[in-house]
């Protein structure tokens, strides 16, 4: 009888042992799971305000560069002075490419906004790195091209018998100088676009 009664006193020590442990083994994974979709989602979040502002620089570029010319005041009536921005192929360029990647910015917001409502698809964010990777590469060839015709009409070029146009076009070289620094902005925020994919791709 003293052997019955002390296995039926061990028996309910090790169930409650055990039943005690369970919930401590799978606390950190519930809280780790939850914890995931936050994070992507913030970044997601993020990605939209970057996208949008990203966007609103790309358009101001092109505005800008688009709408350049000046005519000098003193012409007669067979010959005058007059710059446009496509009288210069790098601008003409400039303006072309800056109006694509405006318009994929402003396409890609809807995926972006995807991303927020579905933080773990991986789909729309591959997407997104991708086309994102190609409007850098677009949009840094054009405000590189750009900025050094910029360069040479405000500095010249002696070597080359090239004379500095902005001493006259005074507007004209203010308005692509500004083209040039918003495009430059646009594509500093995209690269943080990338960045930002690269890192919601991020397993954890």
């Amino acid at each position: 009888m003293e052997k019955s009664e002390a296995t039926a006193i061990d028996v309910p020590e090790t169930s409650r042992e055990s039943k005690g442990k369970a919930p401590l083994l799978s606390a950190p994974a519930a809280v780790q799971h939850t914890a995931a979709p936050r994070y992507k989602r913030g970044v997601a979040i993020f990605d939209l305000i970057l996208r949008i502002s990203a966007a609103t620089a790309a358009l101001g570029a092109t505005v800008a560069m688009g709408t350049t010319e000046e005519t000098l005041p003193f012409f007669t009536q067979f010959f005058q002075f007059q710059a446009s921005y496509d009288d210069l192929t790098t601008f003409s360029f400039f303006v072309i490419a800056m109006a694509i990647v405006t318009s994929y910015l402003v396409l890609s917001i809807p995926f972006s906004i995807v991303c927020i409502v579905r933080p773990l698809a991986t789909g729309p964010r591959l997407l997104l790195i991708i086309c994102d990777t190609l409007a850098v590469t677009l949009a840094t060839s054009a405000a590189g091209a750009a900025a050094a015709i910029v360069y040479l009409a405000h500095n010249g070029n002696s070597s080359a018998n090239w004379l500095a146009i902005c001493q006259q076009f005074t507007d004209f070289c203010q308005r692509a100088s500004g083209a040039v620094v918003g495009a430059f902005v646009a594509v500093a925020l995209m690269i943080f676009l990338v960045l930002l994919s690269a890192i919601a791709l991020r397993k954890r």
